[in-house]
């Protein structure tokens, strides 16, 4: 069909529109993250956010429908920003020290982003559910996730027989689980057990699983 002179100015007005939408879409986000921060995720409301960003509650509404859906959708972000953070280590060529860059941007992303961490792995599971059942339904072939990195490591690590005839996915769960061990401790008690940095900490669990996995 022939455009006609009408369609180019209403194309117009619909990308404006979708732009506007996802312009306030990340406005309530990045409000709702800022309130997280300073108060914790129980203070988390809608009237809260809109204050934040001097709209009303009902301008909230027509993007989330509720709190639990802004924390899915801050989860779902975060957990994009983890798999971005974590991407440089498949650079590595080595596999031994592709797991170790692995493991050292996941404990960075920790430190760097303590709020976006805890409410992906440390707060209600419901929010986390979504993506952690799509991982589960993988059934081994995570793909371009941050489990999926390390999952694929691992079985590499066990086909070139580097690492002994293990299944790949218990190993994998297994290093996956050191790391948040060390990033939930740091973020819940910041003095205890290790000040400053928990790269070193991180470091010397993986070389110290590494060890024992080794064929």
């Amino acid at each position: 069909m022939t455009p006609t002179r009408y369609d180019a100015p209403t194309m117009g007005i619909t990308e404006r529109k979708e732009r506007q939408k996802a312009e306030m879409r990340d406005l309530i986000l990045e409000a709702a993250l800022r309130i997280i921060r300073d108060e914790g995720f129980a203070a988390l409301t809608m009237r809260k956010i809109a204050e934040a960003i001097e709209y009303s509650p009902a301008t909230i509404y027509l993007h989330f429908a509720s709190r639990d859906d802004i924390a899915l959708a801050l989860v779902a972000d975060g957990f994009a920003k983890l798999v971005a953070h974590m991407a440089p280590a498949l650079h590595e060529e080595d596999l031994l020290a592709r797991v170790e860059a692995i493991g050292r941007c996941y404990l960075d992303f920790a430190q760097r982003e303590p709020e976006t961490y805890r409410l992906i792995f440390m707060e209600d599971e419901r929010f986390a559910a979504p993506i952690m059942l799509a991982l589960k339904e993988a059934d081994g072939n995570a793909g371009d996730t941050a489990f999926g990195f390390l999952l694929d490591t691992v079985q590499e690590l066990i086909d070139r027989g580097i690492y002994r005839p293990l299944n790949a996915k218990a190993v994998a769960a297994l290093l996956w689980s050191s790391l948040h061990g060390i990033a939930a401790l740091k973020l819940s008690c910041s003095q205890y057990p290790f000040e400053g940095s928990i790269l070193e900490p991180g470091a010397l669990v993986m070389d110290i699983l590494t060890r024992g996995l080794l064929a």
